[in-house]
């Protein structure tokens, strides 16, 4: 259906009333309202209201609500913040549940829950309501009724909270447990890395030694070989160039000795004896034994001179000890 618009608000209040009955709406006027906190009793029945906004709970205001005849299914979880509501008639609807909040209205004193498809419990706690003994009734049992939900909602509610709690708590020490593994892990992992460098760094300055020493007995080595090269070229060539006349004469001599002894050979053994080559050859030959005789004999003459002469020096020296 379509709503029709509310052209003049103030045309329907009347002292502290506003009466917005079969105005066939669909919609509570809820700012036009809230400009009139004056207007504590509003009557709203006999439309065709499927639901109250949120911002209907804003009209704390209210003293007296009238809600009858309509085709609401529910109310709003804020309804309780409605602290002075006194009256509120919801005859006729289509209410199976109360919103928890309900508990809240301390101020009720008058409810009609009539003709509305209430759940068992409710509707037992509701009762009649056909004289205001009975609404009174309803209104005080009611809100016994949605206290005792509102504890068992609470309890849940703090269970809940408590199982979250709970929940959260384990969550963090298991965060906490892992991130306690994590520091570990990178703790032993760094110690790892430090003792990977470490090495690394040992391996280096054991090749740097390495190296080091091989180096040094090369250059040691290198030393040697030069100042033995050295030593060869300072002193070998002297002693070489020194020797090397002598050397030459000496072989020189040797040769000739050699061929004179060779050629006097051969003039004296074999049958060249005869020719005139090796006539004056044989002749030196024959002049150089008699040579040697005589000095045989001349040396044997002196060595028996000094015989005796030692001889009667050692008798001497004897006689003298004596």
């Amino acid at each position: 259906m379509s709503k029709p618009k509310v052209l003049n608000l103030k045309d329907k209040i009347s002292g502290n009333e506003a009466d917005l009955s079969l105005c066939n709406l669909s919609d509570v006027p809820v700012r036009e309202l809230s400009l009139f906190p004056k207007a504590t009793v509003v009557d709203l029945s006999c439309n065709n209201i499927i639901s109250l906004p949120p911002e209907f709970c804003s009209l704390i205001h209210l003293v007296k609500l009238d809600l009858s005849k309509n085709q609401l299914t529910c109310l709003p979880d804020d309804l309780g913040n409605l602290v002075n509501l006194q009256h509120l008639d919801l005859y006729n609807n289509k209410l199976m549940v109360l919103p928890v909040s309900f508990s809240q209205l301390r101020s009720l004193k008058w409810l009609d829950l009539k003709d509305n498809p209430l759940e068992p419990g409710l509707a037992k706690a509701a009762g009649d309501c056909l004289d205001e003994k009975q609404c009174k009734q309803c209104a005080s049992k009611v809100l016994q009724h949605m206290r005792a939900i509102q504890e068992e909602y609470d309890r849940a509610r703090e269970k809940r909270l408590l199982k979250e709690k709970e929940l959260e708590r384990k969550k963090e020490v298991k965060q906490k447990e892992r991130e306690a593994r994590e520091r570990e892990a990178r703790k032993r992992e760094k110690a790892e890395e430090k003792e990977r460098r470490r090495k690394e760094y040992n391996t280096q300055m054991a090749a740097l030694a390495v190296q080091e020493k091989q180096k040094k007995k090369s250059e040691e080595k290198k030393k040697k070989n030069g100042q033995a090269a050295n030593k060869k070229v300072d002193v070998k060539p002297a002693a070489k160039s020194q020797r090397s006349p002598i050397g030459w004469i000496f072989k020189l001599l040797l040769l000739l000795t050699l061929g004179i002894a060779g050629v006097a050979a051969a003039c004296r053994l074999t049958d060249l004896q005869r020719e005139e080559v090796c006539v004056p050859i044989n002749a030196a030959v024959d002049g150089c034994l008699s040579w040697a005789k005589v000095q045989g004999g001349v040396v044997r003459q002196l060595l028996r001179n000094l015989s005796s002469t030692a001889k009667d020096l050692l008798e001497s020296t004897q006689t003298s000890k004596n």
